[in-house]
Formats: C-alpha cells, sequence, structure tokens
C-alpha cells in the first residue's frame, strides 16, 4: 500500500503516445548550416520535429508560428528544446532558403536537407507521406502534417497534430519534461 502513495500517476497527453513506437529511429541529414546531424547529435534535448517545405502557403509556416509560441510557453524550459524542420522539397530547398525560412520564425531552430533519396529515405522511416503534385506552371507537395516529439533520451515519444494548439503542445512537452525529472 505504502508503495503506490509513492508512484505518480500516469501521464496524459493532449496529443498521440506514441512512446515505444518502432519508426523514427534515426535520420542522417545536412543543417542548413552546413554539418550533418543525427539524433545522437541531440541527446540531453527534446525535439519537435515537422516535415514540411518552405514554399507551402498555410499549414508550414502554422506549424513553425505554433513552434515559436510553444517555446515561449515553455519558458525557462524553453531551451530544452531544439525544434527541427525536415524538408520535402529538396529540388527547391537549398540549405541557403532553408536558413533564411529558419531565421523568419526562429534563429534557434534548424532546417534538415538531403536529396531527394534521403529524403524519401527519412520520410518512409518516420512514416511521413509527401508527394509532388502539379500548380500551373509549377508544383506543391501534400505532406503528413504531423510535428514529432522526442524526449531527452532521443526516444520518440509524441505525435502532435496540427490541430492542436500551441498551449496544449507545450503541455504535453511540459508533462514530458516533468515526468523523466
Amino acid at each position: 500500500m505504502g508503495l503506490l502513495a509513492c508512484q505518480r500517476p500516469p501521464v496524459t497527453f493532449n496529443g498521440i503516445d506514441i512512446t515505444g513506437a518502432e519508426y523514427g529511429a534515426d535520420f542522417h541529414l545536412q543543417g542548413h548550416d552546413g554539418k550533418t546531424y543525427s539524433l545522437k547529435d541531440f541527446r540531453n534535448k527534446y525535439l519537435l520535429i515537422f516535415f514540411g517545405f518552405t514554399q507551402c502557403p498555410d499549414i508550414c509556416p502554422t506549424a513553425l508560428s505554433r513552434a515559436v509560441l510553444i517555446r515561449k510557453l515553455l519558458g525557462k524550459d524553453a531551451s530544452r528544446l531544439q525544434v527541427i524542420f525536415i524538408t520535402i522539397d529538396p529540388e527547391r530547398d537549398t540549405p541557403e532558403l532553408l536558413a533564411q525560412y529558419m531565421r523568419a520564425f526562429d534563429p534557434g531552430f534548424l532546417g534538415l536537407w538531403g536529396n531527394l533519396q534521403q529524403i524519401t529515405e527519412v520520410a518512409k522511416a518516420f512514416r511521413v507521406f509527401f508527394n509532388k503534385v502539379p500548380s500551373g506552371s509549377s508544383y506543391t507537395m501534400d505532406h503528413t502534417a504531423i510535428s514529432y516529439v522526442y524526449d531527452g533520451n532521443g526516444k520518440i515519444r509524441l505525435a502532435l497534430k496540427h490541430e492542436q494548439t500551441a498551449e496544449q503542445c507545450a503541455e504535453d512537452l511540459r508533462n514530458l519534461m516533468q515526468s523523466a525529472a
């Protein structure tokens, strides 16, 4: 009976708890800063990873704007969160363009890039769908609109739905950070 009093209540989340998922195990992509990154480079950091493209008219800028608000809502814990944007449009999203795009939201955000084969492999490993769709003389991209959250041990933990508010996402991150403490 005494042991039960010491146990923490189960943590509940607004997002989808995917703790123990067998996907999203790693990536090896170039950052907009020219360095190559993988999950191990972010040990002791919580990660918020989103797949998108810089020419996206609404979903991607909304997700990144929400990430700015999440960091603000986390207050002193904001430094524990690294936001990563992985392009699904390497044809147009050069490292230079990704650097500009990240700075437009937060200079601490990291844009990751690779060739089409690398991006396709990483997206498949994360179960992210993307597809090039012709649009007039150009194209747009259809894609999954989920943000993935990793804990400080590099384990995938949450899938945040696009319709979740910044407040709900920040609450999930706070709960995740506190459950690890």
